[in-house]
């Protein structure tokens, strides 16, 4: 009985010190670091009252080229010069004749189609010009490098006024989710010095305080989905400030199916450039 009695206390014993197996992602799901309100994109004017469509002028009837103008008149000249040689003096009655006939009807056909293809040079030089590279992208002019230390975005045109000049959100939206897995990966290995290189000091400390909390006890959080839009990029004193919507499905219970989630991220970088974005805060939607 007491050895019974002995194996069942350290069954219980074991059952209370396991560890727990439930993850928790980066942040523990709660807002940590720096929190702001999203800038709101300025209100669309109300839509005007619908007015009747003003009548079109009708479209004048194009005016012939100096081309067509001319070649009509050039071929009967032709075939006129040609008839009127064949029919004069010996037309039919000699070889001689008809063959010269024939010669005055090539060198008159030559003559129209030089002044023909004269015309229609001139047509096409006065055409109206075109910028070069009409249709392309244009090169994005100077603008400050807003991609260091998080995606490598290569610079564009502005999208808009949420951004600026130069910001390319797409390839920002893209790089940051891949940040995003692997900054929640080093939060699972509890790699501290990943996690450094990625956020803020403030941001960190409360970070590191609560992996030493939790127990540097390795852990497996399964980001299923997850989607990111860039909210706004603002100057804010002598830094950028980017916003960033994450949201997905994430699981964090081992035995259990994954959970919808929504927060944002706040990043900050300055605006000199000397050093590339830094995580300032999380923030729950």
């Amino acid at each position: 009985m007491n050895k019974l009695m002995t194996i069942f206390a350290a069954v219980l014993t074991l059952g209370l010190i396991a560890p727990d197996v439930d993850a928790k992602r980066l942040g523990g799901g709660s807002s940590v670091g720096k929190q702001r309100t999203i800038t709101q994109p300025a209100a669309k004017p109300p839509a005007q009252q619908a007015q009747a469509p003003a009548a079109t002028p009708a479209t004048p009837a194009p005016q012939p080229s100096g081309m067509s103008r001319w070649l009509g008149p050039l071929a009967g000249l032709a075939i006129g010069a040609g008839l009127a040689s064949m029919f004069m003096g010996n037309g039919l009655g000699g070889l001689g004749g008809a063959f010269g006939s024939i010669l005055m009807i090539l060198a008159l056909a030559a003559a129209a189609f030089f002044v023909f293809r004269m015309l229609r040079s001139k047509q096409q030089t006065e055409q109206p010009l075109q910028y070069a590279g009409a249709g392309a992208t244009a090169a994005p002019s100077a603008q400050p490098d807003l991609s260091t230390g998080f995606g490598g975005a290569a610079p564009a045109a502005p999208a808009a006024s949420r951004f600026p000049p130069g910001f390319n959100a797409e390839q920002f939206a893209h790089h940051a989710k891949l940040n995003f897995t692997q900054v929640q990966a080093a939060n699972d290995k509890c790699d501290l010095s990943t996690m450094r290189s990625f956020m803020a000091p403030e941001l960190y400390a409360q970070i590191e305080a609560e992996i030493k909390a939790r127990g540097v006890t390795p852990q497996k959080t399964d980001v299923v989905t997850l989607e990111a839009e860039v909210l706004e990029v603002v100057p804010e004193g002598d830094v950028y400030v980017a916003s960033v919507s994450f949201s997905g499905m994430i699981r964090e219970q081992s035995d259990a199916a994954a959970a919808p989630f929504s927060e944002i991220w706040h990043l900050e970088k300055p605006q000199n450039g000397s050093s590339g974005w830094l995580i300032t805060g999380i923030q729950q939607n």
